[in-house]
């Protein structure tokens, strides 16, 4: 026998409700602590090594190339005519997203455009002709396998969003996760398609 249909909400931006809104109406945020605590380290270690990226394009802190080595790689890459500002909006948007991430904030958002970064990485070590980097750490320098995990972090993060442990906590986008996700995707995936086939040239 089952019971009556539950009304689907969807919520507020905000995460907050009208006092006369009853209570078991609002589905709950579906995580329970140890997720929050794994969410919360995969943040700190995605968010935060992408960050240090970022410094290191910025500013060539930890043995980082600066901005001009950055630009100039990019030219390399074959970005000649947007190379210095690529250079500053891939440095300054690697460190404030890492940091975005591992505070938790606009997280499915803020990890698609931290992939997007990876998905022109390494469509850019593949390459038309195959790939032109090792697979693994191991095998030289300049591998994929950064990349691969990077992006497989952010990716994992767009669609299980930041946990309780996070800003983000009981906003829509984390109780109604999937179309948030997904549209946060798109958005990623659109912006690695217009850097790689309409600023590299």
């Amino acid at each position: 026998m089952s019971g009556p249909t539950q009304q689907y909400d969807w919520g507020s931006i905000s995460g907050d409700e009208p006092a006369e809104r009853t209570r078991p109406e609002r589905m709950p945020v579906p995580a329970h602590v140890s997720s929050d605590i794994g969410l919360l380290i995969l943040r700190i270690v995605v968010g935060g090594v992408f960050a240090a990226h970022g410094a290191q394009k910025v500013f060539g802190l930890l043995g980082g190339p600066g901005i001009d080595a950055t630009a100039d790689a990019l030219a390399g890459a074959g970005f000649e005519a947007f190379a210095l500002p690529l250079a500053w909006v891939l440095g300054v948007g690697q460190l404030v997203l890492g940091v975005a991430l591992v505070i938790g904030v606009l997280t499915p958002f803020v990890a698609a455009g931290l992939l997007a970064t990876k998905i022109a990485a390494i469509v850019l070590a593949i390459g038309p002709a195959g790939p032109t980097v090792p697979l693994f750490a191991a095998d030289g320098p300049n591998s994929l396998e950064l990349d691969l995990l990077l992006g497989g972090g952010a990716a994992a993060l767009v669609f299980a969003g930041a946990g309780r442990i996070a800003l983000d906590a009981g906003r829509t986008y984390q109780r109604r996760p999937l179309p948030w996700a997904v549209l946060a995707l798109v958005l990623g995936v659109g912006v690695a398609l217009l850097v790689l086939f309409v600023l590299r040239r």
